[in-house]
């Protein structure tokens, strides 16, 4: 029962913190979106990823590569697909800006393991294993915070593991405070 109202709590602050943050951040948002317009032709770019459940959906960012750049996980690519635009929004973490939708139509969270490819069938086992796909997919956790990725992923798992099993309101909130602590550079 606690852990339902937990994830009632964290539902609701999904969806009014990503609300706020669309409506403050939409000026941003209207320039990144025009300025990869401009860069690629085609500002944002979708792909299908495993949420809930292993329920596929279509995960949006701006796009950060070139048109023709495979559907691949990112290490997987050559960096010489990354736009000089692209390059500056995933140092910035901005190409994550459009997932906000993805988080208030109830897709995503603010805070989970983030969603990976179908065809990343060694991941998919691994979390399915450990009960990881009982959560909502999330823009930001453990391991991005300590800055893990898909390319490492016994150590992506263990982190998503440790978060998903204590994840808490106190522990959400301090890991969306981590992420923006660290997207702006400041130094504890």
């Amino acid at each position: 029962m606690k852990k339902l109202m937990c994830l009632d709590i964290i539902r609701i602050s999904d969806l009014i913190l990503s609300l706020t943050a669309s409506i403050v951040l939409f000026p941003i948002f209207l320039v990144l979106f025009i300025l990869c317009w401009f860069d690629t032709g085609s500002p944002l770019f979708k792909q299908k990823r495993l949420g809930l459940s292993k329920k596929r959906f279509e995960i949006i960012k701006f796009r950060t590569m070139n048109l023709n750049t495979p559907s691949l996980p990112t290490h997987q690519i050559s960096s010489k697909n990354i736009t000089a635009i692209g390059a500056c929004l995933r140092r910035t973490k901005l190409d994550e800006l459009p997932q906000l939708w993805n988080v208030i139509v109830g897709q995503m969270s603010l805070v989970g393991p983030r969603p990976c490819l179908a065809s990343q069938k060694d991941i998919i086992h691994k979390r399915d294993k450990l009960g990881i796909f009982c959560f909502k997919p999330g823009l930001t956790g453990l391991a991005q915070i300590r800055g893990v990725d898909m390319s490492d992923p016994d150590l992506l798992i263990d982190l998503d593991l440790e978060m998903v099993h204590s994840l808490n309101i106190r522990r959400y909130f301090m890991y969306i405070l981590f992420t923006v602590i660290s997207i702006l550079g400041i130094k504890a």
